[in-house]
């Protein structure tokens, strides 16, 4: 009974206009209404670029396949990190092609994704079912993100990535504003069953931004990555007449490679802590004209 009323409500939320239903979830999350008309912090842009801002490209630059080439033309091949196959469905991956270590991952959602350390004991009965349940989800259909409503899902596999010093995988996540990169954070202590995952915010000097925004901040600050210009100024490049994006990468010794691009952090539903930082973020977009 409790899932046909959670399917129900989730054809509900579909019927209903864009604005209206951001315009609850807003004032549902931050308690004030949203101004459509004269948007000012970051969280009330986010949701006015979602239903006024739909630039085609998007479509690609989201898609975890796609978007590759387009890195590889805009600032090289050298930081992508080599794809191993592509598939519709979780049984048409070929298996015996993989190597031993590999990462599976949606190419539309941020949730569907498996480190896979040890092909001889990856639980793929496990995994059929989480790829199932992460093809069928859209960020559409719940936070209205246009860019991702006609990216095609499907599964590739990635060749595994590692820190020989470190034996982690750590991204640094970039704010930029239309070639001008403002800030940036790292997560720490994802991988820990017994730790909350923290988020510590930084300027481009690497100075720390006293704020807290979906995570405390760590006790210990993380070091500041050993590429942190090279990333910087490759998120200027890559956010050249974008009016908002945050642009990912990894450092793998010594090296850079491309993440992901994404262009409603939190989907613009987190509070900032203090509030002034969201108002502080919200001027360093300048919204485009509606189309």
């Amino acid at each position: 009974m409790n899932q046909t009323v959670k399917e129900l409500g989730k054809k509900v939320v579909a019927l209903l206009p864009t604005k209206m239903w951001l315009s609850y979830k807003f004032k549902r999350k931050f308690g004030y209404k949203l101004d459509w008309k004269n948007p000012k912090t970051y969280s009330e842009k986010l949701q006015w670029l979602k239903v006024y801002d739909k630039n085609p490209l998007y479509t690609t630059l989201v898609d975890k396949y796609e978007v590759k080439k387009y890195i590889a033309d805009v600032i090289g091949e050298e930081y992508i990190i080599p794809t191993l196959g592509v598939w519709d469905r979780f049984e048409d991956i070929d298996f015996d092609s993989l190597p031993d270590r590999f990462v599976l991952k949606c190419t539309h959602d941020s949730g569907g994704i498996a480190i896979v350390k040890d092909k001889a004991t990856f639980d793929k009965d496990k995994a059929r079912k989480q790829f199932k349940i992460a093809l069928a989800r859209n960020p559409y259909s719940t936070n209205r993100e246009w860019p991702y409503k006609n990216v095609k899902p499907r599964i590739i596999a990635e060749q595994y990535m590692e820190n020989e010093a470190t034996h982690d995988l750590r991204d640094y996540k970039f704010f930029s504003f239309d070639g001008v990169t403002r800030a940036m954070f790292i997560a720490t202590e994802r991988g820990s069953e017994t730790e909350e995952t923290k988020f510590d915010f930084f300027d481009m000097d690497y100075n720390h931004l006293d704020f807290r925004n979906g995570h405390p901040n760590a006790d210990v600050l993380p070091e500041k990555p050993q590429c942190f210009d090279e990333m910087h100024a490759l998120a200027d490049k890559l956010s050249r007449g974008l009016p908002q994006v945050r642009v990912d990468f990894y450092e793998v010794n010594g090296r850079v490679y491309f993440g992901e691009m994404t262009f409603f952090h939190w989907s613009g539903t987190k509070p900032f802590d203090p509030v002034e930082w969201d108002y502080t973020f919200g001027s360093w977009i300048t919204l485009p004209s509606k189309k």
